[in-house]
């Protein structure tokens, strides 16, 4: 397959997001952040339950610095 220059992005299921990144202690605590609609963006393959989330690694990052506290209470720029 050529290289069009196009950088990936990797797509992670909820397990691995949850492995890769502690801070989120386990699937379920993810869920519920996801159904707060206050976790990082995700993509969803079907509408309703039957739908599976994935989570683009941009997504779990850019979330991440968005909830870094700088010292003294401020939030990262």
């Amino acid at each position: 397959m050529p290289n069009t220059g196009r950088v990936t992005d990797d797509v992670l299921a909820p397990s691995q997001v949850c492995e890769q990144y502690p801070i989120f202690r386990n699937t379920q605590a993810l869920a519920d952040l996801r159904w707060r609609g206050t976790g990082p963006d995700y993509i969803k393959t079907a509408e309703g339950r039957a739908g599976k989330c994935f989570y683009r690694r941009s997504a779990v990052e850019r979330w991440l610095d968005d909830h870094t506290v700088k010292a003294g209470g401020q939030r990262a720029a």
